[in-house]
């Protein structure tokens, strides 16, 4: 088979150890293999970066295992060309399952060409990625919190969520505050609403009458108190996150002219993708990477209902969010599509698609335009009206009526 890339190393990594191996060109033609087992402390790689350079290796390949590949790759990455590759591409020889094996075979492969590698991004992208998943975490986390809030008053027969708009609003901290220093009369609880919800003053003072006893004062108290150390913490990351994306502040106003795509979306979405989209080479491929192209399922020339294919977690979380917001948009282009999808296929594919074409960022950010909204009246004005026409037609007359055509004047 054609060697592609004469000096190699596959690194077969774990936690504590790393095995690498190195294929380089021999006598006579042959190729030679040299093995070697290094610690994943920093002075051990430090000693793997040094074999590497050592035998003038060019192309370093390693397995995509968990969070154990990430120090290595980095401690590599500046003395030689790394790749990351998917676990799905790397079929071990049968019979042959060792961590020697393993690193033989990655060299083999990548000496051959027969692998790709998969996308990595810069440094300081990966320093943003690392600061917007934490804060998604910290944001689920204090969604739970207040689910948890919700249960205890409705173990101690306290409705305020059935009033109240927002659990978490002043006016319901405000009342939830007193109840955990002692207060339990419902009309000098209810008088504590501001706004709005001054306006249902009764139904307030209804929804606090129950049995509020000393342990829901105490679990009430420390999930507040929990609710508030999240708050700091989600501003703290979000200062971190506005500073390190400064050198970004076009693109993100770039991806904020798609519908349903907020800041911190656009936040999001760059720290999984990065700028430079041409790392992706087209919009299909980052489709698929994403995880949100169509399934395809072909069997003795039928075509079946495939399901899409795994991508990256937490790229799909976001552009499933931001397809569901988009959907509730007024008059713009995604809102007809999931109307005109949810019909046929079900709340659940027209989400996936809507998040799909959400997925222009792709061109957004490799041509720096914003965002361009065909309109809500799209895909009736992509074909020929007058086919669209004869459709509607067709359909009234099928259910027993007389149509007659007639064309508006012009305004």
């Amino acid at each position: 088979m054609e060697t592609i890339h004469e000096r190699v190393a596959g690194l077969d990594v774990h936690k504590d150890t790393v095995v690498a191996c190195v294929r380089v060109p021999g006598g006579r033609g042959r190729r030679e293999s040299h093995v070697h087992e290094f610690s994943t402390t920093t002075p051990g790689l430090m000693a793997l970066r040094d074999w590497l350079v050592s035998h003038q290796v060019g192309l370093v390949g390693m397995e995509a295992t968990g969070n154990c590949w990430k120090p290595v790759y980095y401690a590599l990455e500046d003395a030689s060309e790394c790749w990351l590759l998917n676990a799905r591409h790397l079929r071990n020889v049968p019979g042959r399952k060792t961590d020697l094996a393993d690193a033989a075979w990655i060299a083999q492969l990548l000496e051959h060409g027969l692998v790709h590698p998969s996308f990595v991004p810069p440094p300081e992208i990966r320093e943003l990625r690392d600061l917007t998943r934490y804060r998604k975490a910290q944001i689920e986390e204090r969604v739970r919190e207040a689910q948890r809030l919700d249960k205890v008053l409705q173990d101690a027969g306290i409705k305020l969520s059935s009033v109240a708009s927002h659990l978490l609003g002043v006016s319901a901290q405000a009342m939830l505050r007193a109840m955990v220093a002692g207060e339990r009369d419902p009309q000098i609880l209810a008088e504590l609403a501001k706004g709005k919800p001054r306006r249902e003053l009764p139904e307030l003072a209804e929804a606090l009458e129950g049995r509020f006893r000393g342990h829901h004062a105490l679990l009430v108290g420390e999930i507040l108190a929990k609710l508030d150390h999240l708050d700091e913490a989600i501003e703290r990351l979000s200062d971190e996150i506005e500073r390190v994306l400064g050198p970004f502040a076009p693109q993100v106003e770039l991806l904020r002219t798609i519908p349903g795509v907020d800041r911190r979306m656009a936040e999001a979405l760059i720290a999984e993708i990065g700028v430079d989209t041409s790392r992706f080479g087209s919009s299909a491929r980052l489709a698929s990477w994403a995880g949100v192209c169509p399934g395809q399922h072909e069997s003795a020339g039928r075509q079946r209902h495939g399901t899409t294919r795994k991508g990256s977690k937490w790229l799909r979380m976001h552009l499933t969010q931001a397809a569901k917001a988009a959907a509730r948009t007024k008059g713009t282009d995604l809102a007809a599509q999931y109307a005109r999808l949810r019909g046929r296929r079900g709340g659940s594919r027209a989400t996936i698609a809507v998040a799909h074409s959400i997925l222009a960022a792709f061109h957004i950010l490799g041509r720096g335009t914003p965002y361009e909204d065909l309109g809500a009246d799209w895909f009736i004005r992509r074909h020929s009206p007058e086919r669209h026409a004869r459709k509607l037609v067709h359909q009234l007359e099928t259910l027993g009526f007389d149509v007659r055509l007639e064309e508006r004047a012009a305004a």
